[in-house]
């Protein structure tokens, strides 16, 4: 008896040579770069290969139809992780500027990070066995590889707590805080800068988690201690401000870069539509990019048909994940989007506000 007469010893009635034919229907397709002129090509190969590549080429594809919907679903971009000391700064502004996402929910350290950049600050190569108690000694923060002047840093957030000075006590959404501090910056390339010119709202629902936080700490400090009124920043507002903004859109899409607080902020302003009385369905399409895992029960790596289970992506959405470091995967995505130029034409979202009160959300040519 011969190897296959003894490893498959029955062979296959029709029925199973029919199922069989229709698994074994779609060949992969080798990445080619005699057919391969720029990262739109090499992403778009992506989805005809295997593993993360092909993740990568579907979550591409995926954002290409957010952009392209007729329906023209409001996007909202969810950033987490070191991503400006990746590198990332001047592709999520031009995210901002190329019309390609209408709401940025973030986490502080990102934002004020930009804020740095634009006030002349630099991140440096390093290394991550670099002796950090020397970087002590000399004021360098270290990021993996990456380092930061400490002593900026520390000149930055007091400018925060400063500027804070300067706003009539009271509560203020993270966006309604974030809007304001942006008009000191004068950077073309600063993502707060970009966002503020496009009337792109940008929520930080964690922002004492992070440097602005520390420098509006020194300012409630120095008022409690000079007996003024402080400003705060309210999340519950934030809460108020987002939901309304997505009770109020066509539809909704969600990009969630890494994970953190701003994935499952995203996702339950869906389920607070209930408060205004409205049912939106979860939104239309998702998409992540992040290196944790479901199989921990995290938040960050849970998978997004988990989040249709709790009605936060809808039933019938397009979705998916690729497992990838987002220093390399977003700029992938972005270029694929751009060099195919799938953000022409698409209408930019115009927004109003009234104090926290959400007046106007319409289109616009852009």
């Amino acid at each position: 008896m011969g190897y296959k007469e003894s490893y498959m010893p029955e062979p296959l009635d029709d029925a199973q040579k029919k199922k069989k034919k229709e698994i074994l229907n779609t060949r992969i397709s080798p990445v080619n770069f005699e057919n391969i002129n720029d990262v739109g090509d090499l992403v778009e190969s992506f989805g005809s290969a295997s593993i993360q590549a092909r993740n990568l080429g579907q979550c591409a594809k995926i954002f290409g139809n957010m952009l392209q919907d007729e329906e023209k679903p409001t996007i909202i971009l969810g950033l987490a992780g070191p991503l400006i000391a990746a590198g990332l700064r001047k592709v999520i502004r031009d995210m901002v500027h190329y019309n390609m996402v209408d709401v940025i929910v973030s986490t502080g350290a990102i934002l004020y990070q930009d804020y740095y950049n634009a006030l002349g600050g630099g991140h440096y190569y390093g290394s991550p066995n670099a002796d950090d108690t020397q970087l002590r000694d000399l004021y360098i923060d270290r990021i993996y590889d990456t380092y930061v002047d400490d002593e900026l840093f520390v000149e930055d957030d007091t400018l925060v707590g400063r500027f804070a000075d300067t706003l009539e006590p009271g509560n203020y959404s993270s966006r309604d805080f974030i809007s304001r501090l942006s008009e000191t910056i004068d950077d073309e390339d600063s993502i707060l800068f970009t966002a503020r010119k496009n009337n792109v709202p940008v929520f930080s629902p964690a922002i004492n988690d992070s440097s602005l936080g520390i420098g509006l700490t020194e300012h409630y400090y120095q008022a409690r201690k000079e007996g003024r009124a402080p400003i705060t920043i309210d999340s519950i507002r934030d809460n108020y401000e987002l939901t309304q903004l997505v009770v109020n859109s066509t539809r909704t899409a969600a990009f969630y870069v890494a994970g953190g607080v701003p994935k499952n902020y995203i996702n339950d302003s869906v389920v607070m539509a209930y408060i205004f009385g409205k049912e939106t369905g979860g939104h239309k399409y998702a998409i992540q990019v992040t290196t944790d895992s479901p199989h921990w029960g995290g938040l960050s790596g849970s998978t997004l048909a988990e989040a249709q289970s709790w009605g936060k992506i809808n039933k019938e959405a397009t979705h998916n994940m690729a497992f990838i470091e987002p220093s390399v995967s977003l700029p992938l995505i972005y270029g694929y989007a751009f060099q195919k130029g799938l953000h022409r034409g698409r209408p930019r979202l115009d927004v109003e506000w009234e104090g926290d009160t959400l007046k106007k959300i319409t289109r616009r040519p852009d």
